[in-house]
């Protein structure tokens, strides 16, 4: 399960050494943020050896939110080193997010 994180905790999770950071950035009353977290559940524990999943609620981290400019629920963030690789929103496809994760991960 994802682990959910706040302003305090966020930049020591995004510069995770040696792992693909995905930050979704959802809303309890989003449906959509609500049918991608079993997606998201799922890539979490087949990639779990090179890809960590974090959520951040845009209701409750506004300073996060508008650092990335966060405009919609779901966004969905890939970090590798700390730098932001891909931002994308709305419902995916996993294949999608596999690709994104293939692409970039280390083995």
């Amino acid at each position: 399960m994802a682990e959910r994180l706040n302003r305090e905790d966020f930049d020591n999770k995004i510069l995770q050494p040696g792992k693909l950071v995905l930050i979704d950035f959802y809303s309890d009353s989003c449906v959509p943020c609500k049918r991608m977290s079993p997606l998201l559940a799922e890539l979490e524990e087949h990639y779990a050896d090179s890809l960590y999943v974090g959520k951040v609620n845009v209701a409750y981290e506004t300073e996060l939110v508008e650092r990335y400019e966060v405009g919609t629920a779901p966004t969905l963030i890939f970090f590798k080193d700390g730098k932001q690789l891909e931002r994308l929103t709305g419902m995916q496809k996993k294949a999608n997010l596999e690709k994104i994760i293939e692409e970039n991960r280390e083995v």
